[in-house]
C-alpha cells in the first residue's frame, strides 16, 4: 500500500473535541503534492493520527456554503 503524504497548508478551525482529546478540524490540506483542498476530519491530539474525512475543492465548499445558508438551524 502506497504512503499518502500530506501538509497541512492552513488550519482554520476545531468544531468540536471529542473526550479523549480527538478533534474534528476544518483544514486546507495538499494530498500527495497536490492543489490544496478543504478537508474535515477528526485528529489526535498529537496531530499525528488521522479519522476518515472528506476533502472538498474551493467550488464544492461555496455549494455547500450556500446550502447551509439557506437551511434553517
Amino acid at each position: 500500500m502506497a504512503e499518502i503524504k500530506y501538509e497541512v497548508v492552513q488550519r482554520i478551525a476545531v468544531l468540536s473535541q471529542r473526550p479523549r482529546g480527538w478533534e474534528r478540524q476544518l483544514n486546507l490540506i495538499s494530498w500527495n503534492d497536490g492543489e490544496p483542498k478543504y478537508d474535515i476530519r477528526d485528529w489526535s491530539p498529537d496531530g499525528t493520527r488521522m479519522g476518515k474525512g472528506i476533502s472538498l475543492s474551493s467550488e464544492e465548499l461555496a455549494i455547500l456554503k450556500g446550502i447551509l445558508e439557506d437551511l434553517e438551524l
